[in-house]
């Protein structure tokens, strides 16, 4: 029986502070590098993970010491991203104005992954928000 090399899912708590987004888009990069067809995610994945991350960071009502987590897995084609924290608040989606400073992450999380959800978290405590990533398509040599 063949070994498989890809990895299957990923997942990591990380501190609930702004300053721990770029390790999660890094961990992510590092995932994605060990998938076959990884770059073709990479962009989007990075900037869906990041919004997503930062969202949970800012928005969530749960003690500053529960940490945030984040889960990958590879679904069929699809990337599953997952950011897991013990907030009671759900997101919103809103068209921001063109004046707003803030408030387009979850305008563009809606925009770039194809599908995106919020589910509770087993055993009643906070929530998840869920995000598929398709592939971007691959360029064919001239």
């Amino acid at each position: 029986m063949p070994i498989s090399r890809r990895p299957r899912a990923f997942a990591a708590r990380l501190d609930s502070r702004a300053e721990s987004t770029p390790l999660a888009r890094y961990l992510l990069r590092a995932y994605l590098s060990a998938l076959p067809t990884g770059d073709r995610y990479r962009d989007i994945a990075e900037l869906l993970l990041g919004e997503l991350f930062a969202n949970a960071v800012q928005h969530s009502d749960a003690p500053v010491d529960r940490l945030i987590e984040i889960r990958f897995a590879l679904v069929n084609d699809r990337l599953r991203l997952e950011v897991h924290d013990a907030g009671t608040g759900r997101p919103s989606l809103r068209t921001p104005s063109t004046t707003d400073e803030h408030g387009r992450g979850l305008f563009l999380v809606n925009e770039l992954a194809e599908r995106w959800g919020c589910c509770p978290r087993a055993g009643g405590v906070g929530k998840f928000v869920w995000a598929l990533v398709a592939p971007s398509p691959t360029l064919l040599a001239a």
